[in-house]
């Protein structure tokens, strides 16, 4: 399923699987919405297990619900597929801040093709940290970005970012403020935090790996 992309400057797409119960996260006067995770699997066969979170008005999202609004697992299983907003928060733990993402549904439906998953986003922002390039032990070239995406209202999404080859190279160059058009897809990368000497667990890290990026200069 395509959709046009230039809507708005966040825009995402993803077909896959409900890997997970949705939960209950919170709601705005009154209205609940809902996390969980869809596994989207790429032609290499990894899967990216990207965050979702659904409001209840969304329109098969009404069938998830039962008694005083917990949510069914029926869904574990079911293709589905979302169009919405790539966004971030930060989450305060103590003295420190995680910052939590998921893709935010502006449309939810169940799908019956078996075809090849879609994940697919454009973003247009602001460099916010300075890009961390870097090598592989294999030679690779890498650069990580930290994208910032205006919202309305004063609020923004810090979206980190990575890309590859030549466009490392270039990335590597821009500075802070740079305003930028990516596309890409958001991908799922797990790891091991260490927490004690004897205690670890494992966590997982999203992105967008980036495929195309430009910049975009005043008066465009």
């Amino acid at each position: 399923m395509e959709r046009d992309m230039r809507e708005t400057n966040n825009s995402a797409y993803i077909s896959g699987v409900i890997a997970e119960e949705f939960c209950y996260s919170h709601d705005v006067y009154g209205e609940k919405f809902y996390t969980s995770i869809v596994d989207v699997e790429r032609k290499s066969g990894v899967i990216d297990k990207v965050p979702i979170m659904v409001s209840e008005r969304l329109a098969d999202v009404g069938s998830l619900l039962i008694g005083d609004g917990d949510v069914t697992d029926k869904w574990v299983g079911e293709r589905v597929y979302i169009y919405g907003q790539f966004r971030s928060f930060n989450k305060h733990d103590g003295n420190r801040n995680h910052l939590i993402l998921h893709l935010f549904a502006r449309e939810f439906f169940c799908i019956d093709d078996i075809g090849h998953d879609d994940n697919s986003i454009e973003l247009d922002g602001f460099i916010c940290k300075e890009p961390i390039y870097r090598k592989t032990p294999y030679g690779r070239e890498i650069c990580d970005i930290l994208l910032a995406v205006n919202r309305p209202y004063g609020k923004s999404d810090y979206i980190p970012c990575i890309c590859w080859g030549r466009n490392a190279r270039f990335a590597s160059g821009l500075e802070v403020g740079t305003r930028l058009k990516v596309q890409g897809r958001i991908q799922s990368r797990e790891y091991t935090k260490k927490l004690l000497e004897t205690e670890s667990e494992t966590r997982t890290a999203y992105k967008v790996s980036l495929s195309r990026l430009g910049v975009i200069y005043d008066g465009e």
